[in-house]
């Protein structure tokens, strides 16, 4: 049986990449789970949800930095707000397409994530990500 982690929840505007990510993770079955939502606020609405008093923990968030409204630095501010039961186990990872970098120092400056990388993930550098951050994978 291969390793897996729970839950992964991305969060995307990009419904493609949602799509495309969500895909990559079932076909290498390093998930239990996959969540999607398409705005930081939605993200956070499901990190404070609560199921028999338990709020959803995944372990691996996936959040693009340019979005709409709410973008990944916003989400990462209130974020850093909630209390440690609504927060990801893991690590947040950042997804760009952007070639500035000033968002990767920035990335790397918050302690709540985990990675920066350039969107659209691919097995290799999914599974970097996965091997970085949990034992299971190595």
């Amino acid at each position: 049986m291969k390793p897996k982690v729970d839950c992964i929840l991305l969060v995307d505007d990009d419904e493609d990449c949602n799509f495309f990510h969500e895909r990559l993770i079932n076909k290498m079955q390093c998930a239990g789970r996959v969540e999607t939502v398409l705005t930081g606020y939605d993200a956070l609405d499901f990190l404070k949800t609560s199921v028999n008093g338990e709020h959803p923990r995944p372990n691996l968030i996936l959040l693009d930095i340019n979005m709409p409204g709410m973008d990944g630095w916003s989400f990462l501010y209130e974020y850093n707000k909630l209390s440690e039961d609504q927060k990801a186990q893991i690590v947040v990872v950042m997804l760009t397409t952007s070639l500035n970098p000033d968002d990767k120092k920035k990335a790397e400056a918050d302690p709540n994530v985990g990675a920066f990388a350039n969107k659209y993930l691919d097995e290799e550098s999914l599974m970097n990500i996965l091997k970085a951050n949990f034992p299971q994978f190595n």
